[in-house]
């Protein structure tokens, strides 16, 4: 899949269910604070430890964004936009613009 692309929802949902996916190593430099928090709190949420909560908020997160910017309203409206021509430089410009909190 080239950068840019996205796959369809269908696609997206096996691809998310099939069990093993590809993992990945990520370093992540966060606030001592915010880790102790995560920590506090992975149990009370049910979780084994402050990493696995840490993969649930960002997976919560990510579908939300999914949803409103790959497959909503605001995605639609880009790839109708695309076909009739608009330049990929303006459409990123105006989405930059509109991205902000309560939008679509």
């Amino acid at each position: 899949m080239k950068n840019g692309e996205h796959m369809s929802l269908p696609d997206l949902i096996k691809t998310r269910l099939s069990k093993p996916r590809p993992m990945t190593t990520v370093t992540l430099r966060m606030p001592v604070d915010v880790v102790d928090s995560l920590k506090e709190i992975a149990p009370q949420r049910g979780f084994s430890g402050y990493q696995a909560l840490l993969k649930w908020y960002v997976s919560e997160g990510l579908r939300r964004d999914e949803a409103r910017y790959t497959f909503g309203a605001t995605a639609r409206l880009i790839a109708a936009l695309k076909k009739r021509g608009v330049p990929d430089g303006l459409l990123e410009e105006a989405a930059r613009e509109t991205t902000g909190a309560g939008q679509d």
